[in-house]
């Protein structure tokens, strides 16, 4: 079982950053990846930025450029810097990680809150 545990969530003004943090229960070379996903309220949950453990990164087009999805493998660490953020950033983030065993089993944390508010 891989338990992930999310920090780093609250309230920042229009234009502001905030870094979030998740920390695996588990090394990265037992997983094949890592990210993040949203989810506004009355919307569906969406991918914002995930990073493969060969190092390839994917981003939705509503935050390249703003967000940076990272990791600090000897912590087991992965991070999501979020830069000029927007009210429609406003969601709750959730941590994931993924491995195929062989099919592919998702495993997620408990959320943290994001509000972007002046």
């Amino acid at each position: 079982q891989v338990q992930l545990v999310e920090s780093g969530g609250g309230l920042v003004q229009p234009g502001g950053s905030l870094r979030l943090s998740c920390a695996a229960s588990v090394s990265f070379t037992s997983l094949h990846g890592m990210g993040w996903y949203r989810q506004a309220p009355g919307k569906q949950r969406e991918l914002v930025a995930t990073l493969g453990n060969n190092g390839n990164t994917n981003y939705a087009d509503s935050v390249k450029v703003r967000f940076t999805i990272s990791r600090d493998t000897a912590e087991n660490t992965v991070y999501l810097q979020m830069n000029s953020r927007k009210p429609e950033d406003t969601a709750v983030y959730y941590c994931n990680a993924w491995r195929y065993l062989p099919r592919r089993r998702d495993y997620w944390g408990q959320g943290t809150q994001v509000t972007v508010s002046s």
